[in-house]
């Protein structure tokens, strides 16, 4: 006669307790708590293997985090797999396998690679716009059940908005992921190859920037302009140091040696990840005079009027230019177009004016070679560019100026 056994109780199994040795109380039908000598316990299900019909334990997992209503739960699935000729824990091996290799797994591991190359700030504009506009209906899929239409059918309602330039982005950022999880094994090959045929290419639109022509009404737009000193100062700054928005905006104390007279950027603040020394001028240092009273007790020269803890936003000189009346004629980023084409136009060397960009040659292995930022060549060169601002200023519109330090807001 086959042995009874009588169905455990929650209160049973908190009374169970520990031993020399570990013990077992059963469930019935092959579910068990292992009772270990330090008092843990533990859901096992004890079967048949379906194919190599031996028995062996099957661990659900650990008593009282899996209750005994759901370890009965599990219990049942797992024999239904068993019926069905399927092993439960190689059942469990494999959703284990799909999960870890779903878009948004393969996508945090292609990110954690990713966000070593680029900004922070482009880090995060990378991940909230996936986030907002793939996560949401393919986090769950697996890689290798991506495909082509899917992306296609995912993109073109952003399309038809008309955010060509978002939806050129998502596909790049998904072919990039997509030619991870390839080189990974995970797919044999990149199914989203080609997908920007299928959407309309966004119009290429230069940066708003002025003329070498137009530079005195810049400044003197600047200086007559009703705005805090700090943002003056930051225009100016980013002028003569021919920075990006946020490097110039981001500027810290220690970042700067006034005996040497350079700004040496960090590689985390730049675009390509490479170390920026620019060499400062006297006009450049003029505005750090400026600013010392303000922030020198600060990490940022440039710290936000909201939060002095904090650097000023890199939007903040494009805001400023905007209230000056340069809206469709001039962005932030323009400021370096505009020392760019004053700088050719004079016959300065290409190689000065791009170091002083901070632009990697295109030329993939003139740029592994050439490492120099020809720091002192180009001291002639800032030299010039801030003088010829305040030859532009006619001597008393510059924020460097006596007037213009007496009279900023």
């Amino acid at each position: 006669m086959a042995k009874i056994t009588t169905r455990l109780s929650d209160k049973e199994i908190k009374a169970a307790k520990p031993k020399e040795k570990e013990y077992m109380i059963s469930d019935g039908d092959g579910l068990r708590v292992r009772v270990k000598p330090n008092g843990s316990k533990l859901w096992l299900l004890n079967y048949t293997h379906p194919i190599k019909r031996k028995r062996t334990n099957f661990g659900l997992g650990k008593y009282p985090e899996l209750s005994l209503a759901n370890a009965r739960k599990i219990a049942l699935d797992a024999k239904a797999l068993i019926t069905q000729g399927i092993d439960p824990q190689e059942n469990k091996k494999q959703q284990q396998a799909t999960h870890q290799h779903t878009l948004f797994y393969v996508s945090q591991e292609w990110f954690a690679i990713k966000q070593d190359d680029i900004t922070a700030n482009h880090a995060t504009d990378i991940w909230r716009s996936l986030e907002r506009h793939i996560f949401p209906s393919l986090a769950n899929t697996p890689v290798k059940a991506i495909t082509a239409p899917m992306v296609i059918k995912l993109l073109k309602p952003i399309e038809a908005r008309g955010s060509l330039e978002t939806v050129k982005r998502l596909a790049q950022r998904l072919n990039e992921i997509m030619d991870f999880a390839t080189n990974c094994g995970l797919v044999t090959a990149n199914p989203l190859t080609g997908i920007k045929a299928a959407f309309k290419k966004p119009k290429k639109e230069n940066m708003a920037t002025l003329q070498p022509s137009e530079l005195p009404e810049l400044i003197n737009a600047i200086a007559n302009a009703s705005i805090k000193r700090t943002t003056r100062c930051l225009i100016e700054w980013q002028l003569h140091t021919m920075t990006r928005p946020s490097e110039a905006a981001g500027a810290r104390w220690e970042e700067i040696d006034l005996e040497a007279k350079v700004w040496t950027i960090p590689p985390a603040r730049m675009k390509k990840r490479r170390e920026h020394r620019i060499p400062l001028t006297e006009q450049a240092i003029a505005i750090l005079e400026i600013m010392k009273p303000i922030s020198r007790h600060r990490e940022f020269v440039f710290p936000s009027d909201r939060d002095p803890f904090k650097s000023c936003n890199n939007q903040t000189v494009n805001m400023a230019l905007k209230r000056m009346g340069f809206e469709g004629r001039l962005v932030s980023h323009g400021l370096r177009s505009l020392a760019s084409t004053t700088l050719n136009e004079q016959a300065f060397e290409a190689d000065l004016v791009e170091a002083a960009l901070a632009h990697v040659d295109s030329n993939q292995v003139r740029s592994t070679y050439n490492r120099t930022d020809y720091l002192e060549r180009r001291i002639p060169m800032m030299d010039w560019w801030s003088e010829h601002i305040e030859k532009a200023a006619q001597g008393s519109l510059s924020v460097t100026s006596t007037l213009a330090l007496q009279t900023a807001i």
